[in-house]
C-alpha cells in the first residue's frame, strides 16, 4: 500500500507554441503535490521552447534535443520517470481540473492502473463532449477488442508495470503499451469521474489510414486475426449507428 504515492506526468512537445501553456498549467496547478513533471520537447523552433523556460523552476526535468518520433520522445521521459506511477500529458491536451490527481488517488489505495472519462476538444478548445468509446466500468487487457475506450490521457499507469513504447509501431504503439501494462495489472480502478480533457486532431487522426493498419496489427497479435476480424465488424456497425443518431439529432 501506497501512501500519498508519487506521480510522473511526462509531456512530449514539438514547435507546439499555441497550446503548450494550457497543457503546463493544467499540470503544475494541480493541488497534489507529490508530482515530478518531465518535459520532453524535441527541439523546437517556434517559440515553444521560450515558455518552457518561463516554467523552467517548476518543471522537474526538461530536455530539448532532437528525436526519432513521439514515442521514442515518450520512451525518452518514462525512461527518467521515477514515481510509483505514470502519466503521459502531451501538448495540446489537460488534466481535467486542479483536483483531478487528488481525486483520482483518492479513489482507491495502491491501484495497478486508474483510469477515468475524457472530455473531447477542438482545435478553437470548445467542447465536443464525451469521447464516443466511452470508459468501460470495468477495464482489462481485453477491454480494446471493441476500440479503444480508455484514452492515453485518462490512464495512471504503476511503473514498475510499464515497459519502454515498441518503435515499430508510429502511430499507435500507445495501445500496444496499454495493453501490456493491463496484462499484469489485478487491481484496475475506475475513478468514475472524467480525468482528462483531449485536443482531437492529433498525430493519429493526421494519418488516420496507417494509424488504423497499426491499429488492427496490433489487437490481433492479442486477440487473433479472425476474432480481430468480427470485432471490427461490430466496431463497424456501431460506428454506424452512431453516424446516424448523431445525423438525426442534427437535423
Amino acid at each position: 500500500m501506497t501512501i500519498n504515492p508519487k506521480l510522473s506526468i511526462i509531456t512530449v512537445v514539438y514547435n507546439n507554441v499555441n497550446d503548450i501553456e494550457r497543457t503546463l498549467l493544467s499540470v503544475l496547478n494541480q493541488t497534489y503535490t507529490n508530482i515530478e513533471y518531465i518535459v520532453i520537447d524535441g527541439a523546437s523552433t517556434d517559440g515553444t521552447l521560450e515558455i518552457l523556460s518561463r516554467y523552467k523552476e517548476q518543471i522537474s526535468t526538461l530536455v530539448s534535443e532532437h528525436d526519432q518520433g513521439i514515442y521514442d520522445a515518450m520512451n525518452k521521459g518514462l525512461a527518467l520517470a521515477t514515481g510509483d506511477y505514470v502519466l503521459f500529458m502531451n501538448s495540446g491536451d489537460e488534466i481535467y481540473a486542479p483536483d483531478t490527481v487528488r481525486d483520482v488517488f483518492a479513489s482507491a489505495l495502491s491501484g495497478d492502473i486508474y483510469y477515468g472519462e475524457t472530455e473531447m476538444y477542438d482545435q478553437n478548445w470548445q467542447s465536443l463532449g464525451q469521447r464516443r468509446h466511452r470508459a468501460p466500468e470495468h477495464f482489462d487487457w481485453h477491454s480494446f477488442k471493441f476500440g479503444m475506450n480508455v484514452s492515453h490521457q485518462a490512464i495512471y499507469i504503476k511503473r514498475s508495470l510499464t515497459v519502454p513504447y515498441d518503435l515499430r509501431y508510429k502511430y499507435s504503439s500507445d495501445i500496444d503499451w496499454i495493453i501490456k501494462a493491463a496484462k499484469k495489472s489485478s487491481n484496475i480502478v475506475n475513478t468514475h469521474q472524467y480525468v482528462a480533457k483531449y485536443m482531437v486532431g492529433g498525430m493519429s487522426k493526421q494519418k488516420h489510414l496507417e494509424s488504423l493498419k497499426e491499429r488492427f496489427k496490433i489487437l490481433s497479435h492479442y486477440y487473433g486475426l479472425i476474432p480481430n476480424l468480427v470485432n471490427h465488424i461490430f466496431i463497424a456497425l456501431n460506428l454506424l449507428q452512431y453516424y446516424i443518431r448523431h445525423r438525426r439529432t442534427n437535423d
